[in-house]
């Protein structure tokens, strides 16, 4: 367990990864049973989502009951014929209106930092209560895979996925000791090169596992540099795709239990 983090006295960072981010809420449901509430909370793409449910007081059983509705994509995909993605971002940001409630990011319980990229200039762009914006606007802006997501305007400035700045935000922590659960650490890839029969698989497997270690590596250099007191987390979901919506389930099992190691 953590001895010693306080209340309200730490940095909760939370990565992106896709589906792999329901790990996320393992961890979480620990925290809860430790009665553990971190002073801010830093959130980049699916990290993000999470981060900002929890941050407005949501309990993470009803942040997995959402999860759980939407875990067919139909539920909450539309595909696009024009534009820059293959998804357009109207039935997310139906979801998401239902879920933040016209909430402004200066209006949640737990100060919420949520990390997006701006698309023209490659800027890392953090949003936080000092913007008046709804958190329904940041979140789709951290989350837009360029090419999947449709990129979120906000103010005139175009923005997508926070991972392509920094995909575990330890670097906008204030507090000296932050917990950061990275589901794109040491444990999301094999240490094997794909061997299938089928080339396409291979070619494949092998971009996946190219962008899951590059985002690693960005991440070693952030956690290099760093001078605050790390407690890191790397839930092992090498077994799982970033799409793998469908087994929530068996990815939020993936965080229970590792708060015991550090």
């Amino acid at each position: 367990m953590i001895k010693n983090i306080q209340t309200e006295e730490f940095t909760l960072v939370l990565s992106g990864g896709g589906a792999l981010g329901i790990a996320h809420l393992g961890v979480l449901h620990d925290l809860e049973q430790e009665y553990l509430v971190p002073g801010e909370i830093v959130g980049t793409s699916m990290g993000g989502i999470i981060g900002a449910c929890i941050a407005i007081g949501m309990r993470e059983e009803e942040v997995f009951e959402h999860i759980e509705r939407f875990s067919g994509m139909f539920n909450w995909i539309k595909f696009s014929f024009s534009g820059n993605a293959v998804v357009d971002n109207d039935k997310i940001a139906g979801i998401f209106d239902s879920m933040f409630k016209g909430k402004k990011m200066g209006e949640t319980e737990i100060a919420l930092k949520l990390i997006a990229t701006n698309l023209r200039n490659g800027h890392k762009r953090v949003f936080d209560a000092s913007d008046d914006i709804y958190i329904k606007d940041a979140v789709l802006a951290t989350m837009a895979i360029p090419g999947i997501f449709e990129e979120h305007i906000i103010d005139g400035d175009v923005y997508g996925d926070g991972f392509l700045s920094e995909n575990l935000g330890i670097d906008e922590a204030v507090y000296e000791d932050v917990l950061a659960v990275d589901v794109l650490g040491k444990n999301s890839f094999h240490n094997v090169m794909p061997d299938s029969f089928f080339k396409t698989l291979n070619v494949l497997e092998m971009f996946e596992k190219s962008v899951r270690l590059l985002i690693y590596n960005q991440t070693q250099t952030f956690l290099g540099k760093s001078t605050k007191n790390i407690y890191l987390l790397e839930p092992a979901t090498k077994g799982y795709k970033t799409f793998h919506f469908h087994r929530a389930k068996e990815i939020r099992a993936l965080g229970l239990g590792l708060l015991k190691s550090v």
